[in-house]
């Protein structure tokens, strides 16, 4: 009987820590799956994520009563190993997390009139992709209520205008914690957020957004893109702070285009690249893959 974590730290570099956390899943009877480890000289900072498989008990020689585990069998478990890691991640110094990897990461999506990164997402959730729940959908337009309700899905239509954005704010944290959420993903969500809120939620949402920027901002982009020629396309996905599309890079994807190409085809290309910028994002962010590191990321492939 074995259940399957995913453990994520980071902490000052210094001497011993891959034998310490190797170690303690040793004498466990851990089973390590799959290691990514980096080593940040410049900052003097260590990035490390562990896919293990644990025993029943998180001992060794606990006898093994059935094929799986319950749910809190699996949850005892992993409080045990917790809280037998605390003394070695105090030691360190360590920000971690320790969670089974088979859990699913609670998502809230946020949408306006485009639903390419809205259907991409809901089809990679159904087909089992990502390791997400999207538990509600939130938009300042009515546009895509069929199409999330048809997943079964929650739809909150929450219009937001100058004068009613903080009251369009409050209603949105009320959701997030209604619905328990984990993540706040912006999937073509063409409203920006308050410096209070992105404070407030920091490091739990993405967004994503053409490359151009700067280059090209304002209305219709792309077509100020083809009146210069440009040669690629590009999206990225990105954490959510109080500078506007500005924050830490998770996740880039850049096609190449050429002169054959209409406007119409550089949207078209466009959306490709941000549905594909989301969904990596998405899904390093929700399998422990990404530990911020100030302005930037460390994204443990």
């Amino acid at each position: 009987m074995t259940t399957e974590y995913v453990l994520t730290l980071d902490c000052a570099e210094a001497p011993g820590i891959v034998y310490a956390v190797s170690g303690f899943l040793a004498e466990r009877g851990c089973d390590i799956i799959d290691i990514k480890q980096f080593g940040d000289r410049r900052a003097g900072h260590f990035y490390m994520r562990v896919h293990f498989e644990a025993p029943a008990g998180s001992e060794t020689g606990d006898e093994v009563a059935s094929d799986s585990p319950s749910a809190s069998e699996a949850d005892d478990d992993g409080d045990r190993l917790r809280g037998e890691f605390g003394p070695i991640a105090e030691k360190f110094g360590m920000t971690w997390k320790l969670r089974p990897a088979a859990e699913k990461t609670r998502v809230l999506l946020m949408v306006s009139k485009f639903g390419h990164c809205l259907n991409d997402l809901l089809f990679r959730e159904r087909i089992g992709e990502l390791p997400i729940e999207i538990v509600a959908v939130v938009s300042n337009w009515e546009d895509q209520r069929s199409l999330v309700e048809w997943h079964g899905i929650p739809y909150h239509h929450i219009p937001v205008t100058k004068e009613t954005k903080p009251e369009a704010e409050a209603k949105l944290l009320t959701l997030v914690d209604s619905y328990e959420v984990e993540l706040v993903v912006l999937a073509r969500y063409m409203q920006v957020l308050s410096d209070a809120l992105a404070t407030k939620m920091a490091g739990r949402v993405i967004n994503i957004h053409h490359s151009f920027l700067p280059s090209f901002k304002g209305a219709k982009p792309y077509h100020q893109a083809w009146e210069r020629g440009v040669k690629t396309v590009g999206a990225t996905a990105h954490y959510v702070n109080a500078e506007l599309d500005e924050g830490p890079i998770i996740s880039q994807q850049v096609i190449e285009v050429d002169h054959t190409h209409s406007p119409e085809d550089l949207v078209a290309v466009g959306r490709d690249a941000e549905t594909k910028a989301l969904s990596n994002a998405v899904k390093w962010q929700c399998e422990g893959r990404v530990i911020l590191n100030g302005s930037r990321t460390v994204v443990l492939r």
